[in-house]
């Protein structure tokens, strides 16, 4: 039986970065699943560095023109937050702390993209409204001037954005 980081690559593949690696190559991007470097370890993939290793974002997608690293999220719904009133999404603080530094020191953006399938609500979501759905996103260098808030309710912490920090991209 697979352990539950194999069970959560696949899920993650299947539903977060398999479409948005086709919404890529819909438009004439390579994709270049850096996932799929160190599979059987339990960790994510890594760039090495002098100073160590450091979690890199899923994808690294390029063209002719341009090459982006990409982390891509697959999400049922956006969370409704309640305080803002309004919708946001976020990651894993230690993720987002290692795309920074990846942004840094390496050459090309990252962005973190969210699909919202929309095949569900969000815990307090209330019930008369409905979440967007779509293929949301943001480079990197722009949300960190835009962090709402933080939270350390889960085990390594979160970074959160509301919905208008992020772009929403066409089908």
């Amino acid at each position: 039986m697979p352990d539950e980081f194999q069970v959560n690559l696949l899920k993650g593949r299947l539903l977060g970065e398999g479409p948005i690696a086709l919404w890529f190559i819909k438009r004439g991007y390579c994709v270049l699943p850096a996932y799929d470097i160190e599979i059987n370890t339990g960790k994510g993939p890594r760039l090495f560095t002098t100073a160590g290793g450091i979690i890199v974002p899923d994808l690294l997608v390029f063209n002719s023109e341009r090459v982006v690293w990409i982390e891509a999220k697959s999400k049922n719904a956006f969370t409704w937050f309640r305080i803002g009133k309004t919708w946001q999404d976020g990651v894993d603080k230690k993720h987002w702390l290692d795309y920074l530094r990846i942004a840094e020191i390496t050459p090309w953006p990252v962005w973190i993209l969210f699909m919202h399938q929309g095949n569900g609500v969000a815990k307090d979501t209330p019930i008369n409204l409905v979440p967007p759905t779509g293929l949301f996103g943001q480079d990197i260098q722009i949300l960190k001037d835009r962090i709402d808030h933080e939270s350390d309710r889960h085990a390594r912490g979160m970074v959160y954005w509301n919905i208008d920090d992020f772009k929403r991209f066409p089908n």
